[in-house]
């Protein structure tokens, strides 16, 4: 499989480019519906949150940037939670009102008893690549070395870990994995020799700082099938959306 996925690297990233470029414009669009599906009082400030820096993400703060929250009615305030766990924790107190989580958190939650639903998902696979130090040219050039996720458990941490065995590599045994934070937080230990490599979805290259000479060693794209995850979901609680339904 290791064959398999240096032989289609070119191909799995111009997908990984076009669906991502495509993914953004539709996802913003969904975001808006959404949200605009959840509404607060006129007076009542709603704050919506999101939990990385990578592009894909950015669908939240292109939504605030552009001005169509307010107007669309929505007095929101953008905020930056570097994880999913504490996002979802956010929106259970009600300090956060809309949140982003894969389905997989918001699922996770749900079963501890947590009063939180998925109002819509803006992606249903994991499209997650693996950017290493470019002197990485090779799976048996990563032995030994760590990559980061933010933590165990996370969407970051299931990719590192299908892109590893996709690689023929074992996770934590040939490559460790390091808890290191959001993607801005990976870039910034990848760019100071902390960690060897990250997964990151595609089009995050951007936030490494310098320059520094990196490849994608691997994609999602590049599995024999894609791997099915409710991905960038809009989640609330049951009991704010019971009561701020449009």
């Amino acid at each position: 499989m290791g064959a398999l996925l240096g032989a289609q690297n070119l191909r799995g990233s111009m997908n990984c480019k076009y669906y991502s470029h495509n993914a953004l414009v539709y996802a913003t669009t969904l975001v808006l519906f959404v949200v605009s599906c959840i509404r607060a009082e006129a007076q009542e400030k709603i704050r919506i949150e999101y939990s990385s820096t990578d592009t894909l993400n950015q669908l939240w703060t292109i939504a605030d940037d552009a001005g169509f929250y307010k107007k669309y009615g929505l007095d929101a305030e953008v905020v930056y939670i570097g994880s999913t766990t504490i996002g979802i924790a956010a929106i259970v107190s009600q300090d956060i009102q809309v949140g982003n989580a894969a389905g997989s958190g918001v699922a996770n939650a749900a079963v501890r008893g947590a009063d939180v639903v998925s109002v819509a998902c803006m992606i249903n696979v994991l499209a997650y690549e693996l950017v290493v130090l470019d002197s990485v040219k090779s799976a048996e050039d990563l032995k030994g070395k760590s990559i980061g996720i933010s933590r165990f458990g996370s969407v970051s941490d299931v990719a590192a870990r299908e892109l590893l065995k996709g690689l023929g590599l074992r996770p934590m045994e040939d490559v460790k994995l390091l808890q290191i934070g959001g993607a801005s937080e990976r870039a910034a230990g990848f760019s100071r020799g902390i960690i060897a490599g990250f997964p990151s979805p595609p089009g995050n290259v951007h936030l490494i700082p310098g320059g520094l000479p990196h490849r994608i060693l691997a994609n999602m794209g590049d599995l024999p099938k894609p791997y099915s995850l409710p991905f960038i979901c809009a989640v609330t609680t049951k009991s704010y959306l019971a009561k701020n339904r449009a």
